[in-house]
């Protein structure tokens, strides 16, 4: 039986998964940090503090009202990218709930791959934590529970960022692995897609993970910005 199920996916899958893996890429790439520093302040982001185009070095250099502008932009394409991959897998002729599922994880990924490389900002982009955070709670809200649970505790204890989002990136997969539906036959595609977001997070980490063990990470602090 699993085998008929992974043939009818694999014979249903090539066209709507090509579709929908471009659509959130390009959704992705709609990087808010980039978008707002370039485009409206005409000082890109990139070329101050950490050089990462993500909402905590947005944060640093400008802060302000412009911020919240950052936050709905990636959070509103990781939404758009879940709910069009969903729509294009709908018509597949399998369970409902794994083909939903399956299709929230293969356009999150390619969102978070278009947020970090956006080919139309020179492949330099950001971290992932807020598009992937709403990847999650798209997903499953115990899979963000779990992401966002330990990211805000971290945070707040450590006054880290990078920490809380290291953690976000390890456990992904492991409360996938726990709470994901499925089938025996979805499992190891679910957990794989998964485990490929999660080492994204942590790989754009690695210079955070480099700084913790050595002690040289910055603390976040809330403040104004003059």
């Amino acid at each position: 039986m699993d085998m008929e199920w992974m043939a009818s996916l694999g014979a249903a899958f090539a066209l709507p998964a090509l579709l929908a893996a471009v659509i959130a890429y390009f959704c992705g790439c709609f990087n808010g940090a980039v978008i707002v520093s370039k485009y409206i302040l005409r000082d890109d982001v990139r070329t101050h503090g950490s050089g990462n185009a993500g909402l905590t070095n947005f944060y640093r250099t400008f802060g302000g009202p412009l911020t919240l502008a950052v936050i709905l932009t990636d959070v509103l394409k990781a939404v758009v990218a879940i709910l069009v991959s969903v729509a294009l897998f709908r018509h597949m002729t399998v369970d409902d709930a794994v083909v939903i599922a399956l299709a929230k994880y293969w356009g999150g990924l390619f969102c978070l791959l278009g947020h970090m490389f956006p080919c139309m900002f020179q492949f330099k982009g950001g971290k992932g934590i807020l598009s992937g955070g709403t990847i999650a709670i798209m997903i499953d809200w115990r899979v963000a529970l779990v992401v966002w649970g330990g990211f805000i505790v971290l945070t707040v204890l450590t006054k880290y960022v990078s920490l809380g989002s290291c953690w976000a990136g390890a456990t992904f997969p492991i409360a996938t692995f726990l709470f994901h539906p499925g089938t025996a036959a979805a499992d190891p595609v679910i957990v794989a897609l998964s485990v490929v977001i999660g080492g994204l997070i942590l790989y754009m980490h690695r210079g955070n993970i480099h700084r913790l063990l050595t002690g040289t990470e910055n603390k976040f602090h809330l403040k104004k910005k003059t």
